[in-house]
């Protein structure tokens, strides 16, 4: 029996085969994940004006390692690409997106930017729960 995902039905991913491949790719063509200086220790190339401004209520995403915007872009494409999204609402626009790189950290990135487009995101640490339901999810897509 799959472990539930917790008591926030926002942050659960959707079902594996629930959305056609050609619907994720076009999904991934259309968002955009642009990053905030709230989640940066290290802010690389992403132009952040302050450079950076970590609040410590918040997660970061290069508290381990830098993430360029490349890099950055590339893990919340193929999060996309792989379905490992939240429940879309009625512009077809998930909530989160959830990746994980080649070293086993997992990610999430949330909507709210520039436009209703744009993410930005962070690392989940090890003592959130969503880590273990991202890690355990990626591997099977």
């Amino acid at each position: 029996m799959a472990k539930r995902q917790g008591n926030r039905p926002d942050r659960r991913i959707v079902a594996a085969g629930a959305i056609p491949d050609p619907d994720l790719v076009a999904l991934a063509g259309r968002l955009r994940y642009e990053g905030i200086a709230h989640h940066k220790l290290r802010p690389g190339d992403y132009d952040f004006s302050p450079p950076s401004n970590p609040r410590p209520s918040k997660s970061v995403c290069d508290d381990i390692r830098p993430i360029l915007k490349d890099e950055a872009a590339k893990l919340f494409s193929d999060g996309i690409i792989k379905g490992m999204i939240s429940k879309r609402d009625e512009d077809g626009v998930p909530k989160y997106v959830w990746a994980v790189d080649d070293s086993g950290q997992a990610y999430e990135a949330k909507r709210g930017g520039s436009t209703p487009y744009d993410y930005h995101g962070y690392r989940l640490n090890d003592d959130d729960p969503q880590r273990r339901v991202v890690l355990d999810e990626w591997k099977k897509r």
